[in-house]
């Protein structure tokens, strides 16, 4: 049984456990955002440019042709994901996210598991994105990828500082940049065609001396941890219900139209560089700037290249942006001790949890000097767990309480959350097993954490919470 707690449902806690005191003022985050604002933030945090030239080049040189393939794969598991987080973000809309939802479905500890899975890839994944700033600006300026980095996630905590209304804006105008730059990508690679729909089933990727080498079945699976991890920036809705305006209408609304529309940002040009790419090796090479400059002119690679940098810098706001509020709803359930806690949940002049996105901000800035395989690959192992334990929580979101309250509801449950956790499951047993060992480690440590210091004091520590403004009918 959770021991997760709504402020306005405290009658129902044991005579023996001291009730929570509800969320202060100065506690709860300020709902000033709609459905649009919401998609914009949580669509550049998929960041769609910024992940079709970073990340993408790594799977065209694993994958070649079946790239796209692998992508789209990704995205129809992501449609089935994002059902799962619809459901459990209108039943639990918390800054919390991933950790709340699953905390309040399936208990405390698989809660706990899921907060520092999810810490892990909001941690790594901005330094990541971050890192290839220095390739893009390479036309105007040269960089260490490291520097460039660190200099990336140092803005974005200060733009994180503000409020998250302007934010949206700024974002806003950054995401229109980047969509610029991958339409350009797309028009000029089919527009220079070199081979035809059947390519993207050939299952080929460029070997030694120039030849061809087969693309099996194990190794596309091996991808879809990746594959998961380009679009997975759309549950950052879950993290901003408690700042939407009408929660329970708009987090489901958020998560699918963002879904859709990065799947297309991004599929849509991956395509038209498999078809426009000179050759194999080309295309296995996975530079889509000389691709691009090759297809038109060095004006036009360098100004796609621009585009892309700044479409990165905008990743890095709103991922900064997403991650101080996990550590907020962290300190606000009292994960740590209260000195910690007390400073995790201060809030600013802006309304934004400032202790919070320095601490997430600072610290990524240092991992951009980290091995970048290394860190692709925790990322992905731990998406991968995350979202199983998100599924094993939506199978379990229509018991009780749970089962008559107000919410979006998926459609196939509960078929979806199992096919889904099936699927998960195999897909983990197909990564490396030293990013399997480092991820599993952590996981460890966080279990030690729990044994020895959170559940002894489950009174008073890790005390899941849900806003009180959240109560309000289901939109249809």
């Amino acid at each position: 049984m959770t021991d997760t707690l709504r402020p306005a449902e405290t009658a129902a806690v044991p005579p023996d456990t001291p009730a929570p005191q509800a969320p202060s003022e100065s506690r709860t985050l300020k709902r000033s955002i709609g459905v649009v604002g919401g998609t914009l933030l949580t669509l550049s945090c998929v960041t769609p440019a910024s992940t079709l030239f970073v990340v993408v080049p790594g799977l065209f040189g694993s994958l070649g042709t079946a790239t796209a393939l692998t992508i789209a794969v990704g995205s129809l598991l992501c449609v089935a994901v994002a059902f799962c987080y619809s459901e459990l973000g209108t039943l639990v809309p918390s800054a919390g996210g991933e950790y709340a939802m699953v905390s309040t479905m399936a208990g405390r500890l698989a809660g706990w598991l899921v907060f520092v899975l999810s810490l892990l890839v909001v941690m790594i994944v901005p330094p990541v994105i971050a890192m290839g700033t220095a390739d893009y600006l390479e036309p105007v300026l040269h960089l260490d990828p490291s520097l460039a980095g660190a200099g990336v996630m140092l803005l974005a905590t200060l733009a994180g500082l503000l409020d998250l209304r302007a934010n949206a804006w700024i974002t806003g105008v950054f995401l229109v940049l980047e969509v610029i730059a991958a339409a350009v990508v797309a028009v000029l690679g089919f527009a220079h065609a070199e081979r035809g729909p059947g390519s993207l089933v050939s299952m080929e990727v460029g070997g030694t001396g120039g030849g061809a080498d087969p693309v099996t079945a194990l190794l596309v699976v091996s991808g879809l941890a990746i594959a998961l991890f380009i679009t997975q920036g759309f549950s950052t809705a879950v993290y901003l219900s408690e700042e939407l305006e009408n929660p329970r209408r708009n987090v489901a609304r958020t998560v699918l139209a963002t879904l859709a529309i990065s799947t297309v940002i991004i599929l849509v040009p991956v395509v038209a560089i498999t078809f426009g790419a000179s050759d194999l090796a080309e295309l296995t090479g996975g530079d889509i700037s000389a691709m691009v400059t090759a297809w038109s002119n060095s004006a036009v690679g360098t100004f796609v290249s621009l585009c892309v940098a700044l479409a990165i810098v905008n990743a890095g706001i709103v991922m900064v942006i997403q991650n101080s509020r996990v550590l907020f709803a962290s300190a606000r359930d009292k994960a740590w001790p209260a000195p910690v806690n007390g400073l995790l949940g201060r809030l600013g002049r802006f309304g934004s949890p400032w202790v919070a996105t320095l601490a997430v901000g600072v610290p990524g800035a240092a991992l951009c000097y980290v091995d970048l395989d290394t860190l692709y690959g925790v990322t992905g192992v731990s998406v991968t767990a995350m979202y199983l334990l998100v599924a094993v929580a939506a199978l379990l979101s229509r018991r009780g309480a749970h089962r008559h309250a107000h919410a979006w509801r998926m459609p196939l449950w509960p078929v979806v959350p199992v096919l889904l956790i099936a699927v998960l499951a195999y897909v983990l047993t197909q990564q490396e097993a030293s990013h399997l060992l480092l991820t599993g480690s952590i996981a460890a440590v966080a279990t030690l954490y729990w044994a020895l210091y959170l559940r002894p004091r489950r009174d008073t520590r890790w005390l899941v919470t849900v806003p009180q403004d959240v109560r309000e009918p289901a939109g249809p």
